[in-house]
């Protein structure tokens, strides 16, 4: 991310914003955690959507992610009062089991606000979230859509990847093809320029392919 769209997702009125829009589609869609349940947050940022499952989701555990050193400081100093309940990490969601060395079936849960857009190779990051699930375990989405990037605005003010982008509809297929079940449980928002949604893994199912 550029500095003009990191002052924007810090910024309060983006906190507000997000909020509103994650928390109440997420919990809709898909159901409680468990008392126990392992979390992965991708692109963690200053931890506020870190902070929201901690809350909101009464994760148990959370195991963050972010490529920027800096914003994995800024979260660090934001969610120290969580103790041993939050593992943060410098790295690249394309390969968790160098960041965070996990393993295949690490996690209840895996959490995306908004940042899958951001990553070259998407497909490749799906992926990796696949194989860190656990069977039965959940994938909550909050993503920005090709539609959105190709407005004046996304294009003049943030830096994004300018080839395969993803439409709504793109992006839930990818899930079904890799394995996870989606079916329903995903909306769009402003003209199909947000999706929002949660999949699944299905219990029977082998090692992602």
């Amino acid at each position: 991310m550029n500095r003009v769209e990191t002052a924007l997702v810090n910024s309060p009125p983006r906190r507000a914003f997000a909020a509103v829009l994650r928390d109440p589609d997420a919990a809709a869609a898909g159901r409680a955690l468990s008392p126990d349940a392992r979390v992965l947050e991708v692109g963690c940022g200053a931890g506020y959507g870190t902070e929201l499952i901690l809350r909101r989701f009464a994760a148990a555990r959370v195991d963050a992610i972010d490529l920027d050193p800096a914003m994995v400081t800024r979260a660090k100093r934001r969610l120290a009062g969580y103790g041993e309940r939050v593992r943060l990490a410098t790295g690249d969601m394309t390969d968790l089991r160098t960041a965070l060395d996990a393993e295949d079936n690490s996690y209840d849960a895996v959490f995306d606000f908004a940042i899958v857009h951001h990553v070259p190779d998407w497909r490749a990051a799906l992926a990796e979230i696949v194989r860190v699930l656990k069977p039965g375990g959940r994938f909550y989405f909050d993503e920005v859509t090709a539609a959105a990037l190709a407005t004046r605005g996304y294009r003049w003010l943030f830096d994004h990847p300018t080839e395969d982008r993803f439409t709504a509809s793109e992006f839930v297929a990818e899930l079904e093809r890799q394995g996870l079940q989606v079916g329903s449980r995903w909306r769009t928002r402003v003209r199909g320029h947000y999706l929002l949604g949660v999949a699944q893994r299905p219990y029977s199912d082998a090692a992602p392919r």
